[in-house]
């Protein structure tokens, strides 16, 4: 069915807000235009520099002139290899200016995955950071008609930028997608312009904040959402090169706006409550959390600090955006309402999608199992309340099958037990005793915080009882047989996610 929520939105987003919010087809427009706009206001700051936004337009025009020199032309591909900096910022501006489509690639991966991503996406150019230029040995010699291009290389002269449109690749950007197997997302740029646009809504302030950046600009999330979020706004991006560096950045750069990962939100919570103070700052006014489920606990809390965590949820196939909730108090386990121009429908149990935010479909590989009638298919578990809000109850690849047939989604028992305050993060996986049978198990994380208020007891012995009075409450396929309370985190993915346990074959 077609969900047009815009006047929704419209109630939630402040009337100033709203008004600024203009449409574009394309990214090259959008930048033309803002950048003029907001000329002489500081677009980025990054390894203690500043830049306007009418620098950043004059070196992002000469970088245009060093990829033409390379031999980059409208419609290439240019691959990204460069950490979050203000260089990535240029680059990634001009290539997408220039009429390429920007491959963005994780500045972790090795010398053989930069040349396997090269050749799959066929990039025509590399541009890398000096930093990483070693690992683009193997793609220089493996393409012989790859041109590497130092992102720190500039040119005297301008160019001016390609008109395209908005059926145009603008980012190629890398997904597990629904499998869990790397590839790459090719985004148009009106699905990324939607991105952006989206992350005005629901929002009271969005224009000519200060943004800090700590997630990587190689994910959906911390490029669209925090980096042309911030660009489109007119507001002030700082970049924070070291997460160990994030709270000294913030007692100087005093953000007003965060984009986080529960996992980064409940680190500063926890560090705040100890300190005494909001470890960001007392500027900041709104926390936009999403990639991972965001624990009602965090909502309560950052909101006695006079901050509105604002949960969402989005996918690298849909340019980040899906479902934003600006009702995070009155509605703290959902992820939202879903943003205009989509169409959805739920097809036993999983999230169908439609919009003019959906990818074009990942970069040479079979999409005949991610589609079906034109529909691009989650392989998220999700359910709808009578108002619209969005809940995710889990992921299909992730169910568990038990041996009397009954389905289990490890995500919404888990949810059960993360109502507790005294838990962070838990993990429903299948286990197996000696013998072989095989049972549910949990594993939790208790929160420290919370934690710490219970004096001298017998920590392991209270939280198992606290988690037993609810599993005892379960529907019996749900319940666990064995509980453990770890004294570390989980293993996490480079976003933050918890790495779940292989299932039992």
């Amino acid at each position: 069915m077609e969900v047009n929520t815009l006047e929704i939105y419209r109630r939630y987003t402040g009337e100033e807000t709203f008004k600024r919010i203009k449409h574009y087809d394309t990214l090259s427009q959008m930048w033309e235009e803002r950048s003029k706009e907001y000329a002489e206001l500081t677009a980025v700051m990054d390894n203690g520099s500043s830049y306007t936004y009418a620098q950043l337009a004059d070196d992002v025009a000469k970088f245009r002139t060093v990829l033409k020199n390379s031999g980059a032309r409208k419609g290439d591909t240019v691959a990204l290899y460069i950490p979050n900096s203000y260089d990535f910022v240029k680059a990634f501006l001009a290539v997408v200016t220039s009429g390429c489509t920007a491959a963005v690639l994780p500045a972790q991966i090795d010398e053989k995955a930069v040349c396997g991503c090269c050749m799959m996406f066929r990039a025509s150019a590399l541009v890398a950071a000096e930093s990483l230029s070693a690992n683009t040995a193997a793609a220089k010699q493996a393409i012989a008609s790859l041109s590497v291009v130092s992102a720190e290389e500039t040119a005297e002269e301008a160019s001016s930028a390609v008109d395209c449109e908005g059926k145009d690749g603008c980012a190629i950007v890398m997904t597990g997608g629904t499998t869990g197997r790397p590839k790459g997302a090719l985004l148009s740029n009106t699905a990324v312009m939607h991105g952006v646009i989206n992350s005005c809504y629901g929002v009271p302030e969005s224009f000519e904040q200060r943004y800090m950046l700590v997630l990587p600009l190689s994910h959906v999330f911390g490029l669209i959402r925090n980096m042309l979020a911030s660009l489109f706004t007119g507001s002030t991006l700082f970049i924070c090169r070291n997460n160990k560096d994030m709270f000294r950045d913030a007692a100087m750069f005093r953000p007003t706006i965060m984009v986080l990962v529960p996992a980064l939100a409940e680190m500063a919570l926890t560090l705040s409550k100890k300190f005494g103070k909001n470890m960001f700052g007392d500027s900041l006014k709104t926390i936009i959390c999403g990639a991972a489920n965001v624990p009602p606990y965090l909502i309560t809390e950052y909101d006695k600090m006079g901050v509105s965590l604002l949960p969402g949820y989005g996918l690298t196939e849909s340019a980040n955006l899906v479902s934003g909730n600006p009702e995070p108090l009155k509605k703290p386990d959902s992820v939202g309402i879903m943003f205009p121009e989509q169409e959805y429908k739920i097809v036993d149990g999983e999230l169908w999608l439609k919009g003019k935010n959906m990818m074009d479909g990942y970069v040479a590989v079979d999409n005949s199992d991610v589609y079906e009638d034109g529909w691009f298919k989650t392989g998220d578990l999700v359910r709808i309340d009578d108002e619209g809000f969005l809940y995710i109850t889990g992921r299909i690849k992730e169910v568990i099958v038990l041996a009397n047939g009954e389905n289990i989604s490890p995500a919404e028992v888990e949810a059960k037990f993360n109502t507790l305050d005294y838990i962070q993060d838990s993990q429903v996986f299948e286990d197996a005793d000696e013998s072989g049978k095989h049972f549910l198990a949990l594993e939790v994380v208790p929160r420290a915080t919370e934690i710490a208020k219970l004096g001298e007891i017998d920590i392991n012995a209270f939280l198992k009882s606290e988690l037993e009075k609810i599993n005892s409450k379960l529907p019996a396929f749900q319940r666990v047989n064995k509980i453990t309370v770890r004294t570390s985190d989980f293993e996490r993915t480079p976003s933050m996610k918890i790495v779940r346990y292989k299932k039992w074959q």
